[in-house]
């Protein structure tokens, strides 16, 4: 049985290795304390070892250092490609230390972190085309992908 309480929108993005949700704890109004400590604690139940937080504020970061996860805080405050191809360098940063277990997350999943993920398969060289990424990303989140998420995947080629 595990401990906590599933972060909402936990998915993996890569199974065992790179992990999406929303915001831990929830957000705005919506956030609790107590419910930000359940979802660390079934994170960690899970193997999740790292997060990167890609809000604009530095929401959580003294709580995940708290928990013993590795984070980092790369804000996706815009669809611009020099923040889009930080973000991808930020995860494939992230995962490449060793045992490395990385969740994602922003506030909400929306079509910019769907786009984002999809990208950083193209960027990581574990999709070839961006259209089979977008294919991809869409069964994985159970969700369709708009033209904001779909214009930032080719920044993944040949970044």
């Amino acid at each position: 049985m595990t401990t906590g309480l599933e972060p909402r929108e936990f998915t993996w993005v890569i199974a065992g290795r790179l992990a999406v949700s929303e915001r831990i704890g929830g957000y705005g109004f919506q956030h609790r304390r107590v419910r930000r400590e359940e979802e660390i604690a079934w994170l960690q139940a899970k193997g999740v070892n790292a997060v990167l937080s890609l809000l604009d504020g530095n929401q959580n970061l003294a709580a995940y250092e708290a928990a013993g996860f590795s984070f980092a805080h790369q804000p996706l405050s815009d669809l611009e490609p020099g923040t889009v191809r930080a973000v991808f360098g930020a995860v494939h940063a992230m995962l490449e230390a060793p045992g490395a277990v990385l969740l994602v997350h922003r506030d909400i999943i929306d079509d910019a972190l769907a786009g984002v993920l999809a990208g950083y398969l193209v960027f990581s060289q574990r999709i070839d085309d961006p259209i089979i990424a977008t294919a991809v990303i869409q069964e994985i989140l159970k969700r369709p992908l708009g033209p904001r998420g779909r214009g930032v995947i080719s920044l993944g080629a040949g970044a």
